[in-house]
């Protein structure tokens, strides 16, 4: 049998909080920023609400928004590209080597890139007796290097598009990014075609920062590899690797978009997830801008 009010209308009922819900909500209120939501979403993980992969996707996530091109791009000294001024004899078995799908095409000079080729359009250097690979190259898409990651992605979805090069303030070529290494800002790492695989590529040199130097450096980098390539002396009698010290030097798991200094050196984490560091950058600051708040 239905209740109603004195009136005699039916009215709707309202969910009932308890006077625990209601004290809760009163000591801790919904997030205010992005920092709050954070501490939130680990807390979750801390209490299995959402597993490791889910929390870095979200960090992820986060993280494409206040990075730019210029933080992930692949060095212009890295870039394979084809000079289609020389002959195509001397440069195709690069081509084979590298195994990439799409190549920068330079005339004479890095900074002359005309367009991209595409590996599979070579399959008709064998099919056919004339060649022009001039006509086998697509428009090249060029971007700042201030150009935001979030931005960037919905460009490259929006145009089907799939590799950009960055030019710097000067109109030079700074670089190449591909929408893999966007993806890898909030899925992890993807086995494409342009990852650092060789234990030489575990330091690598990207362009200047406001202190100088600046370096991508993989966080299984041994200490003492990390000394010799950027002329450093970091010790622990506990860790063998960068990214075994930086946790212990925060005493917890670094966190994507974190910087902190240690000694004479400034860290930022490229890419983590709640179970390790993966990719850091590091750069070289002077005493008086070291931070003591670790």
């Amino acid at each position: 049998m239905q209740d109603y009010p004195p009136g005699g209308q039916a009215t709707e009922t309202k969910p009932h909080r308890s006077l625990f819900e209601r004290l809760t909500a009163l000591i801790s209120p919904e997030p205010e920023n992005r920092s709050e939501l954070l501490e939130l979403l680990h807390d979750a993980h801390e209490r299995n609400l959402i597993d490791a992969d889910a929390l870095s996707m979200i960090e992820g996530v986060f993280q494409v928004s206040d990075l730019s091109a210029r933080d992930i791009m692949i060095p212009r000294s890295q870039m394979d590209v084809v000079d289609i001024g020389k002959p195509i004899e001397e440069w195709l078995p690069m081509v084979l080597e590298t195994a990439h799908s799409r190549f920068p095409a330079v005339d004479g000079d890095r900074d002359k890139v005309i367009g991209i080729l595409l590996a599979k359009d070579l399959l008709r250097y064998y099919a056919e007796e004339t060649f022009d690979v001039r006509g086998m190259l697509r428009p090249a898409v060029f971007i700042p290097e201030s150009k935001r990651l979030n931005v960037l992605l919905r460009d490259f979805r929006a145009n089907r598009n799939h590799i950009a090069i960055v030019v710097d303030e000067y109109g030079g070529v700074g670089g190449l990014i591909t929408i893999e290494d966007v993806l890898e800002q909030i899925v992890g790492d993807i086995e494409d075609e342009y990852d650092y695989d060789e234990e030489e590529d575990n330091v690598l040199r990207i362009k200047d920062g406001q202190f100088g130097a600046r370096w991508r450096v993989k966080a299984l980098t041994e200490l003492a590899q990390l000394n010799e390539e950027i002329d450093t002396s970091l010790t622990s009698e506990d860790v063998d690797t960068i990214g075994g010290l930086v946790a212990n030097h925060l005493g917890r798991m670094p966190r994507k978009g974190e910087t902190f200094d240690i000694d004479n050196l400034r860290f930022e984490v490229l890419r983590a997830d709640a179970r390790q560091v993966h990719v850091l950058l590091v750069e070289k600051i002077p005493e008086w801008s070291v931070r003591t708040d670790g």
